[in-house]
């Protein structure tokens, strides 16, 4: 009787949910070689993972309703990139494995009790400390030392954003440099604060990293370009964009950083187990091209340092 049964087909694979919430920017930019580097590491799309991915705009209340219906798709495993996102996914998502990735301050944030041991469900990959504040002030007054004032767009809610602006006041004071913090949350407060501050001269604008400003990093630039500000951001892309000066981490290779937690946590690794990992390297990149828009000559000293110069 056993030689007449049907042969039973091959158990066919679980398949996982992996969440993906990113910008829009960022999906473009990174999605199809995160799926490469997770199918190298066993997890092919509709095999054994299936992407539920999700873009946000920059908007907190938006966001929170987006992450709502992330969860609703029961991922294994989420990876979020920004302080915002984690701070929603925190609140709401309380039993799912979190990764994170281009989040500044996590522990002062509260997203986990410190870098060796996060503990509970989230763990990932930090891009800066609060002493980076400071630092894109001095690249941006090194870039163009007739810089006496600077205007600072942030997100206030943000903690990570509260201790920027905290190192860069005594770096502001020390440079002699008036530093003027402009809390924004859309494109028109955007648009408000840059108008009024390019009214009087000798200024630059230093954009913190946030999806407010990830979202509406093209309306910035053009802003200021406008009004012949120069401007800092955290990420090369926005160099490329037209920002004048970046000065932060490489975000592709961070973000294929967050596939080995993935992996690992859809192995059976709990989060509270992996070690929040910081940058080990910064790049620095200079558009010469931005500067002879807005008139400017960069220092022979700072072009010599970049990692890149975009002509």
């Amino acid at each position: 009787m056993a030689a007449g049964w049907p042969v039973c087909a091959q158990a066919q694979p679980v398949v996982r949910n992996v969440g993906l919430w990113w910008s829009p920017a960022q999906v473009k930019a990174f999605l199809p070689r995160y799926k490469r580097r997770l199918a190298e590491l066993g997890w092919l799309e509709d095999r054994n993972v299936r992407f539920q991915i999700r873009t946000w705009s920059g908007d907190v209340p938006t966001m929170r309703q987006q992450a709502g219906e992330l969860l609703a798709t029961q991922p294994d495993v989420i990876v979020a990139a920004s302080n915002p996102a984690i701070a929603i996914l925190k609140d709401i998502g309380r039993q799912i494995p979190v990764v994170f990735v281009f989040v500044a301050d996590p522990v002062g944030s509260g997203f986990v009790e410190n870098l060796a041991r996060p503990g509970g469900n989230i763990t990932g990959f930090t891009n800066f400390e609060p002493t980076m504040g400071g630092k894109w002030l001095e690249v941006l007054t090194e870039a163009v030392p007739a810089t006496t004032r600077v205007l600072i767009l942030m997100h206030p809610e943000t903690s990570a954003h509260k201790e920027f602006w905290r190192t860069i006041e005594p770096v502001a004071g020390t440079l002699h440099i008036e530093a003027t913090p402009a809390g924004v949350h859309n494109a028109a407060e955007i648009e408000r604060a840059v108008a009024e501050f390019g009214a009087n001269g000798h200024g630059g604008i230093i954009a913190l990293p946030h999806p407010v400003t990830e979202v509406n990093r093209d309306l910035i630039i053009q802003q200021a370009t406008s009004h012949l500000l120069p401007t800092v951001f955290a990420f090369a892309a926005h160099a490329s964009a037209g920002a004048l000066i970046t000065y932060g981490i490489d975000l592709g290779d961070a973000m294929l950083q967050t596939t080995e937690y993935v992996d690992r946590i859809l192995r059976g690794t709990k989060p509270a187990d992996l070690p929040v990992q910081a940058p080990k390297t910064f790049e620095l990149v200079v558009n010469l091209t931005t500067a002879r828009t807005l008139g400017l000559t960069i220092p022979p000293t700072l072009l010599t340092r970049a990692d890149k110069v975009i002509e």
